[in-house]
């Protein structure tokens, strides 16, 4: 080979890829429990990085876009997102500048100057507002999300809250979020002060179609450790490690294109729409929930249940209702010590009631089952890594005469949507027990005077598998250590491994002269994803009936 094949990367076999730094490791690595955080880099991977003043605005309000790029120059697009996206708004191409962050971003804020603004139309369609940025060469650098509210409330229309307070938690742009991160001296970097004010990680609001959900695709058929295939994936394609349990790419946004392909209406709120306006849900019949909505304040709380008192209907398709929090900075940032906040919560001394920990904990003395008919720490993994990986991931009905299953076939123990992967990856439950073959409350934490249990399924707050394989556990047991922590009178061994099994649940209530179901599972909206017959007819039984107000 001459001198000139040398230079000729072609004749070479040279490979894509020529200026990746080579990573190093020593010993074995760690699997799900590694993690990663998204910092901006000036001299990293083309990309750019973009927040709003507000995660919710009205038609002819006016948006502050910040933007930060390792890129000299950016077009911008703004489309609503739907099943046909339409754009209102393109740029041609604009300068940018790369931004440093301030340390400890994710608590502080990005402090960016402004990049542009943007007046929305006064005729903009409600709904899901991306904002793409694009660079010379046509490479989508990143995306942001805002939402645009309705101008006029519809008591026929649904009125869908983004559960952006989880959002949020699972975010972990700038250096940290509520799990994992940089923050100095909180067990494994977690921050329990989170700013508004800094882009969503990447994933939260765009993914590819072929990105894995958080239920792996298949049960394994053979002992090994354990797999969590969407964070696999996350760390090969430059994903935030938890893109796939909180956002809306993954939970809304598929709800709403199912929604409105069913010819429905919806209207979106924020949960800081929720906390902020006692009356955000009045004008409307039926409030949905969806997804994964673990964190809520008090204030959230309350403005649900005034709404079902006073006759609203709510039809929550979500699982894992379990922290309080608390918004601060005219709900710039939000609090969450969790599991800490005995030792570290400043109100933990003078406000228990408002402890940023769990519901159930005594201190706060709030169950969630009052709101929702179910809790979260009667509940958790389900089909979820080394959590139960080879369970049933349906529901079993046991209430198959009730008005929801109308027009399914589905009788007593049979089981719907296994086949989509309904059932994980975290769920809720209640202490029950059976009689006569059938599950009834014990109404020993919180549950609703009248509820009932309508289908149900295992779940588990403990990894479990070979010892040669416990490398692989992410989470292990800690959560039943937790759990036992809160409601048991010891942390045996035996105390632990009780608080270890839970529950998934599918109830019904009254409360006032409003009512509640509830399908406590994150993955419900996956059943409507696969068009899943038994899923999308109990939803349209739901939502019908509660737009009717019958």
């Amino acid at each position: 080979m001459n001198s000139t094949d040398l230079k000729n990367t072609a004749a070479r076999g040279e490979r894509p890829g020529a200026n990746v730094i080579v990573s190093q490791t020593s010993g074995p690595r760690q699997a799900a429990r590694e993690t990663w955080v998204e910092v901006p880099c000036e001299s990293g991977p083309a990309a750019a990085w973009c927040y709003s003043d507000r995660r919710a605005y009205n038609p002819g309000d006016s948006v502050c876009l910040y933007l930060s790029s390792n890129r000299p120059h950016v077009r911008l697009r703004i489309y609503r997102d739907g099943a046909i996206a339409r754009t209102l708004h393109t740029t041609d191409s604009l300068d940018a500048r790369f931004h440093p962050i301030p340390e400890r971003a994710y608590e502080h804020g990005c402090q960016w100057p402004v990049f542009m603004q943007w007046s929305i139309p006064a005729d903009a369609e409600q709904g899901g507002y991306i904002v793409e940025v694009r660079d010379g060469d046509d490479s989508v650098l990143g995306h942001h999300l805002f939402i645009v509210k309705a101008l006029c409330k519809r008591a026929d229309a649904l009125v869908l809250v983004a559960a952006t307070s989880t959002w949020a938690a699972y975010n972990d742009w700038g250096g940290a979020n509520h799990y994992f991160g940089v923050h100095p001296g909180t067990p494994r970097g977690r921050s329990p002060l989170l700013s508004a004010q800094r882009p969503w990680a990447r994933g939260q609001v765009w993914l590819p179609a072929d990105a894995p959900r958080c239920v792996n695709a298949t049960r394994p058929r053979t002992p090994g450790p354990a797999r969590y295939e969407f964070i696999e994936w996350a760390s090969l394609n430059g994903y935030a490690k938890y893109y796939a349990l909180a956002g809306w790419a993954s939970y809304e946004r598929p709800f709403v294109l199912w929604a409105e392909q069913q010819g429905y209406t919806v209207h979106i709120l924020t949960q800081d729409d929720l906390h902020h306006d006692p009356h955000a849900l009045e004008g409307y019949a039926c409030a949905v929930f969806i997804g994964h909505d673990e964190y809520w304040t008090r204030e959230m709380r309350d403005h649900v249940d005034a709404f079902v008192e006073e006759g609203g209907k709510v039809a929550r398709f979500a699982g894992n209702f379990m922290w309080q929090i608390r918004l601060e900075d005219e709900g710039r940032r939000q609090v969450a010590y969790k599991y800490d906040a005995g030792a570290l919560d400043p109100v933990a001394a003078t406000e228990p009631h408002r402890l940023t920990g769990a519901w159930e904990d005594p201190r706060v003395n709030h169950p969630g089952a009052t709101t929702f008919g179910v809790n979260a720490l009667r509940g958790i993994y389900a089909s979820f890594g080394g959590m139960a990986p080879r369970s049933p991931r349906g529901y079993t009905v046991f209430r198959p005469k009730h008005w929801a299953f109308m027009g399914t076939g589905l009788g007593y123990a049979d089981m719907f949507a296994d086949e989509a992967n309904l059932f994980g990856y975290e769920v809720d439950g209640l202490e029950y027990t059976f009689v006569d073959g059938l599950p009834e409350p014990l109404y020993t934490d919180g549950a609703p005077c009248g509820l009932q249990i309508l289908a149900m399924g295992w779940a588990t707050n403990a990894e479990h598998g070979r010892s040669e394989d416990a490398y692989s556990f992410m989470l292990g047991d800690g959560d039943a250590r937790f759990r036992a922590s809160i409601l048991a009178p010891d942390l045996s061994d035996a105390s632990i491994d009780m608080h270890s099994r839970g529950a998934g649940m599918v109830v019904h209530f009254h409360k006032g002269r409003g009512e509640v179901f509830t399908a406590a599972t994150c993955e419900w909206v996956h059943g409507l994803m696969q068009a899943d017959i038994y899923t999308v007819m109990i939803t349209n039984n739901v939502l019908e009936r509660f737009l009717r107000n019958t």
